[in-house]
């Protein structure tokens, strides 16, 4: 049984044919439009296209926001002017096949519990180092979406009281310290202080900013105010999770998102950081720690295989 996965990104749609084993079958990418009728149409066109090819059983569409519990409303979206917009019904009146609307992070966690990093667990959190921080929370085999549909923002679980301003409305979000913006903020106050920074002020002198990216391979590289920058992230990171293996007692906690490409750079600082901040360490069973596998798939391998399942 073929389900077609849609994931609505800022400024690309990825959709493509998902079998029942997590593989894509077909796949195609196309801007996101800035109308939100336009949206709407892209992504009916995009599942009509594969529609003609294969016999499509659901469709599963991905997006970031607050989605309600039965996968059918998009109570608020960051990124996109939709408020209380009941997308499953516009979608399925152009698509003529079940539609499930599912939070984009929630369909990234998913995918990597069922046919990635997760899947020889029962219990898995997801945390995604993109912009933001992105959560997922798998319990006992099951995606945990709680009383109103919107759980497991924990990029949005609050870090530091009187914080940084967050695009939530609150302050000392989580998301502020522990995503990729996060560590571009640091590596730019490193850069201001000289000593460890120098290479990453040369590197703003030159190209005018410091991107995430750069951060990266100068980590790659050992530059030690890259490392420092990545560190102090980390750190958060890891911190948060001790909080969060203290309420879930996962078994795994997947990191995805584009800081996550640092590998064991990254997960040596976050489980340094995680140890140090959990409850009775050393005399409780511990959380593994692990990379996302599926990385730009893994939002519409998930709402494919969301898609017409029980909400």
């Amino acid at each position: 049984m073929l389900k077609v996965g849609i994931d609505i990104g800022g400024t690309k749609i990825a959709g493509g044919v998902v079998d029942p084993d997590g593989r894509i079958l077909e796949k195609l990418r196309v801007d996101t439009p800035v109308d939100t009728a336009a949206l709407a149409a892209a992504v009916i066109d995009m599942a009509r296209h594969f529609a003609a090819g294969h016999e499509i059983a659901a469709v599963g569409v991905a997006a970031a926001g607050f989605i309600d519990r039965d996968r059918a409303t998009v109570i608020h979206a960051p990124n996109i002017a939709w408020r209380n917009e009941p997308l499953k019904a516009t979608l399925e009146a152009g698509i003529e096949v079940p539609v499930a609307i599912e939070n984009d992070a929630n369909a990234a966690g998913w995918a990597e519990f069922r046919f990635g990093a997760g899947r020889d667990v029962d219990n898995m959190v997801m945390l995604t180092m993109g912009t933001g921080v992105g959560g997922a929370i798998v319990l006992d085999g099951e995606l945990f979406r709680g009383g109103h549909g919107i759980a497991a923002e924990l990029g949005h679980t609050r870090f530091t009281r009187d914080g940084l301003p967050c695009g939530c409305g609150q302050n000392g979000c989580l998301e502020q310290y522990a995503s990729g913006r996060a560590l571009q903020r640091e590596a730019n106050a490193i850069a201001d202080g000289g000593g460890i920074g120098r290479a990453l002020a040369a590197l703003r002198e030159e190209k005018g900013s410091i991107s995430g990216p750069a951060v990266s391979r100068l980590v790659l590289a050992g530059d030690p105010g890259a490392t420092e920058a990545l560190r102090r992230v980390a750190t958060a990171l890891g911190e948060a999770c001790g909080g969060f293996q203290a309420v879930l007692d996962p078994e795994l906690f997947v990191i995805g998102g584009g800081v996550a490409q640092l590998g064991e750079d990254l997960l040596a600082p976050v489980r340094l950081a995680y140890e140090t901040s959990l409850p009775g360490y050393g005399d409780r069973p511990v959380a593994e720690f692990a990379i996302a596998q599926l990385v730009n798939d893994a939002g519409l391998i998930g709402a494919a295989d969301l898609a017409g399942a029980e909400g």
